[in-house]
This record gives structure tokens, sequence and C-alpha cells, in this order.
């Protein structure tokens, strides 16, 4: 019997494969908050990463220890699925090339990746690429760490196609708050929070920008935090009009009340993800030549399609049937406690 072959090794040849990441990137900054995090993680399963902060979370002064903690952390058993990344200091920071290297020292073989805040440009974000491919020669690391730039300032606005097209480059953020600080008051406060986040042009504007580039570029575009945390229906919204007026895959959480909502909002239709493995299905058993579904030809463009929602339904924790999970995922399922099925 012809063994079958996995989609993600005969449908993008030639092309790089989109990035498969949850729809949560959780924010924690002290040692307590990232192992309420991780625990969390723990019970139900990798549908959300964790993202330790040492930019807002390190007190003044002891910066270093705080990256030597998130090191540890993230080297720690409570790290179970290899999931947790680090926000270092912007490029204007003295501290940055410490945070780099005391974390990529110590913790660069399981780091799941770098958040980068607050460029000014495409050059600030190269100069700390740069400088973290360095740091991985000098500590014998030879994975790729990838990168999230956070886009927070009208000059990396300008710049997004270009930050995009960057080395390591996975994931395109906007930061919103600072982005509207960074408007001199030209921007009202009332465009922080909904739904003015999702009406004011120049927040429009910057979020079509930031989810264009990053699509066009085969990244994955992040949404903004919500700051409201006791209305789990508003974080639910927020998510998806993000996720469907304005094509972000993923978005910020910072308090674990967040978590569900955001990934609950972020899934794909159920009857969608039906169909998908069905197809799916199919194309395998045809060793990925072209069929007919339900009247209909498909052939490796629509099975791309169908491949990438169904990764995003498996990363959010929707429950597959058995024979999409055995022959796409190894029988296994990220989400434990808050799968459904279809």
């Amino acid at each position: 019997m012809t063994a079958r072959l996995h989609p993600a090794t005969v449908l993008f040849h030639g092309a790089k494969p989109f990035p498969a990441l949850s729809a949560c990137e959780h924010y924690a900054g002290s040692e307590k908050l990232i192992g309420k995090a991780l625990a969390l993680q723990a019970e139900l399963g990798p549908i959300f990463d964790i993202t330790s902060d040492c930019e807002d979370g390190a007190p003044a002064g002891r910066e270093r220890e705080h990256a030597s903690m998130v090191a540890a952390l993230v080297m720690s058993g409570e790290n179970r699925h290899g999931r947790v990344g680090a926000r270092i200091h912007d490029v204007s920071h003295p501290h940055w090339r410490n945070d780099l290297d005391i974390i990529i020292g110590q913790a660069g073989h399981r780091l799941a990746y770098v958040v980068l805040p607050k460029p000014k440009s495409a050059e600030d974000a190269q100069m700390q690429i740069t400088v973290l491919d360095e740091l991985r020669e000098r500590h014998s690391i030879s994975r790729r760490i990838p990168v999230h730039v956070l886009i927070e300032t009208p000059g990396a606005l300008h710049e997004v196609w270009q930050i995009a097209a960057l080395p390591h480059v996975e994931s395109i953020d906007f930061g919103l708050m600072d982005f509207v600080s960074s408007h001199h008051g030209a921007i009202p406060v009332t465009a922080m929070t909904s739904p003015g986040q999702f009406e004011h042009p120049l927040i429009v504007r910057a979020k079509c920008e930031i989810a264009a580039a990053a699509l066009a570029n085969g990244i994955v575009p992040a949404h903004n935090v919500t700051t409201e945390i006791r209305d789990a229906a508003m974080v639910r919204d927020d998510a998806r009009r993000a996720r469907n007026e304005f094509g972000f895959l993923r978005m910020w959480s910072i308090h674990p009340s967040q978590i569900l909502p955001i990934v609950e909002a972020m899934r794909p239709d159920f009857a969608e993800i039906e169909q998908a493995a069905a197809i799916l299905i199919a194309a395998q058993d045809a060793n990925w030549g072209p069929i007919q579904f339900d009247a209909k030809l498909h052939d490796r463009a629509s099975y791309r399609y169908y491949w990438e929602l169904l990764q995003r339904a498996w990363s959010t924790g929707m429950q597959l049937s058995d024979e999409a999970r055995q022959r796409f995922f190894n029988g296994s399922n990220p989400a434990k406690s808050t799968s459904h099925s279809y």
C-alpha cells in the first residue's frame, strides 16, 4: 500500500508555508502571572501562546534579573508545549541587547519567538533581527527563532510592507495604545476602545495596512488587546470583528479571562471545517491529483486553502473527526477542555 503523502509536504513546493500559530497570544509580565498562564496552558492545551514581557514587565533597574527569570521559565518543565516567547525592550532602550543575550543564551533552544516592540522603521527591526542571528551563532543555536514585530508608530506603519518581508518574521502585531498615543492627541482616546477602534479612519487604515502586508507576505496579522477584562461578550465581539472585518488571524490577551472568548471568536465555521476535512481526505486518497467533490472540481489551489483552514481549526482546539486527526495531526488535538465536535 502506497504511503499517504501529508499536505504539508506536497502543497507548498517552492513556497513558504503559512505559519500555523494559535489564535491567541497571552501577555504576562511577572513570574507569578507567567506561572499562572503556564498552568492554564497545561490545562487547556496549546490553544494560546504565552509572551513573557521583558518590556513593560521588568522593574526598572532589574532588567537583567527579569530576563533571566523569563529564560528559566521557558526552560522549565512547566513549559509543557514549547509555546512561550518573549518581548524584549525596544531598540532605543539600553537593555535590549542584554535581553536578547540572556534569553537566547539561556533558553534559545526552546524559545518559541521574540517580539520586537516600537520600531520606527524597517531598519530598526532589521537591526534587532541581525543581533538575534549573531547571538544564535554565538550560542550555537542552529534553529531559526521566529520574530514578531509590533507596529506601534507611524514610521513603522509607513514601512510595514518592508517589515513584513524581513527574515524570520512570522507575525505582524498592532499596538493600538502606543499607536494612538504617538499621534499627539490628534486621535481621540475613544479610538483605544470599541467601537471607536473599528471606526476611526486612521485606526481603520492602520489595521487594514497591517493585515494586508502580513497576509501578502505569508505571515500572521495579530490584533491589539481589548482593555475590557470583565465583559467576555465584548472581548469575543472585538475578536470577531478583527477576524471577519479586517482579516486578523490572531489577537492579544492581557487577562486569562480573555483567552477563551478570543479563541472561540477566531475559530473557523464548523460546516466549512467538515467540508475541508472531507475534501482533503479525498485529495490524499487521490495522491493530491484533481478530484470532484459535490460536483465541483478541486485541485492543489483549493487544497492549500482547505489545509490552512484545517490547521486553524486544529490550533484553536476544534474537535476534528477521528479520521482527519489520524491522517493529518497524528491523532492528536491541542485542546483538552474546549473542544467542539462536528
